[in-house]
Parts: C-alpha cells; sequence; structure tokens
C-alpha cells in the first residue's frame, strides 16, 4: 500500500478537518492510504515541554514519516500571513533529511485556514512552499478544472485548500471549501502513484 503523508498542525480544530477530508480524498484513490500526523506545541518557556505521544488525536510527526510517504500534504493555521510556528519549528529540523535528499521529486500541497477573507490565506501557503521546494519536492496545487475554484465565496486558492474560520475560528468549513479539501487530496494521490511508477 502506498502511503501519502498528511501532516498539520491545529489549534481550533478546523485546519484537523481540513486534513481529515485531505486523507478521504488520498484514500478515494485505490491503492493509496493517508497518514495522519501532527506536530506539538511550541513554547517560550524552555522548561515546557509535550509528552512523546499526544494525550488524544493524530500521533506527532516524526522524520521517517515523511521519508517513507510518497507525497505530502502540509496543513497550518495563518499566523500573520505566514505558517504557525509549531509547524515550522518542526520543519526546520528536517536538514538530515535535506543532506540525504530523502524527499526529492516527491510531489507536495498545502492548505491552511485563518480567520479573516484576508487574513493571509494565499501568502501562507506561498510560504509553506518554500521549505518544500528547497527539499526538492514536486508542488501541486488545484486547477481551476475544479468547479469549487470559481464558486466559493469563502476559502479555496489556485494555491491549495483553503478556509475561513472567522476571528472566533467559529464559522464551520463551506461546502465548497469541503470539496477543495477531497479535491486536493486526490489530485495529490493520484500524482503521487504516477510518480511512483
Amino acid at each position: 500500500m502506498t502511503e501519502v503523508l498528511v501532516l498539520y498542525y491545529s489549534q481550533g480544530g478546523a485546519v484537523k478537518e481540513m486534513a481529515q477530508l485531505i486523507a478521504r480524498g488520498v484514500e478515494s484513490v485505490k491503492d493509496v492510504k493517508a497518514r495522519l500526523r501532527t506536530v506539538p506545541k511550541v513554547s517560550a518557556n524552555c522548561e515546557a515541554t509535550e509528552m512523546d505521544i499526544p494525550a488524544s488525536g493524530d500521533p506527532y510527526c516524526e522524520l521517517n514519516d515523511l521519508e517513507e510517504c510518497v507525497g505530502l500534504a502540509l496543513g497550518s493555521p495563518t499566523r500573520f500571513g505566514n505558517m504557525a510556528a509549531p509547524m515550522k519549528y518542526f520543519l526546520d529540523g528536517t536538514a538530515g533529511l535535506w543532506l540525504k535528499g530523502a524527499l526529492i521529486d516527491k510531489p507536495a500541497c498545502v492548505f491552511t485556514s485563518t480567520g479573516s477573507m484576508h487574513g493571509g490565506n494565499e501568502s501562507t501557503l506561498l510560504t509553506m512552499m518554500f521549505p518544500l521546494l528547497h527539499h526538492g519536492m514536486l508542488i501541486i496545487g488545484l486547477p481551476y478544472s475544479e468547479p469549487a475554484l470559481s464558486s466559493t465565496q469563502s476559502g479555496g486558492t489556485p494555491y491549495g485548500a483553503s478556509h475561513i474560520g472567522g476571528t472566533m475560528d467559529d464559522k464551520p468549513l463551506t461546502s465548497d471549501e469541503k470539496k477543495l479539501c477531497l479535491a486536493l487530496g486526490k489530485r495529490l494521490a493520484e500524482t503521487a502513484l504516477k510518480l511512483a511508477s
């Protein structure tokens, strides 16, 4: 079974829901399985640490999860137009994989959620691509052949799936946002299979 890694950080729950939808899209492709992983929080307090295994939810990502996958979907909430610190911290620790070229030619996509319509969705998606490009990954997005990309009144960009969660993270994913998450996961899995063969 071919596995695609769906790696995310979520604080309010929207990015986690998006990750689950992307995983469903991945698994809609025959012979492909999604591996859901998250990253721990970071703290300014040097003494603060997270448990090695989360109390609930998906396991924390390890470097071998990245190495073993044939594709990667990377998700984070938007923080001032960029990915959240826990995801950046995790990615900063992948230099060993970079030195080995472990991710070269693997397909990757990105997804995000933010509080407002112009809260940095697109800049977050674009900056999340940078470390993946340094790893030699092949970035895929959402083509306009996806009808929901033209009809959405909330999240959704050609750079990747996105969600407008409201300033209190109280807006549920719209029908179009869900469709785009599913489509992105399916496209990633199909691309990974083509490249693997």
